[in-house]
């Protein structure tokens, strides 16, 4: 990705993801990156950042989405994550119990 806004390193959550940009006249699919971090000193947040490849998507300017949340809240969206993984390993592997 070129002209990235999100500094991509070792450390980087999710450094290649397939992403899609949707609005209401457009809907574009590229390459991007997700991660994950707090402050260093006196976190108080944790932040999801998600940045799509703006190379691949002509309708938005080069940008990063961010959100902050509270512990709660992270955990809260980890444990969705965790379920929702399950459910399609289980659809992947033809369980349906789950």
């Amino acid at each position: 990705m070129s002209d990235r806004l999100l500094r991509v390193n070792a450390y980087t959550t999710l450094d290649l993801v397939e992403g899609r940009a949707r609005g209401h006249e457009f809907e574009a699919d590229a390459p991007g990156v997700v991660n994950v971090t707090a402050p260093r000193e006196d976190p108080e947040h944790v932040t999801l950042e998600v940045e799509l490849d703006n190379t691949a998507i002509d309708d938005l300017p080069a940008h990063a989405d961010e959100v902050d949340l509270s512990p709660a809240q992270a955990r809260t969206l980890a444990e969705a994550l965790e379920s929702t993984a399950d459910r399609v390993d289980a659809a992947q592997n033809g369980d349906s119990s789950l």
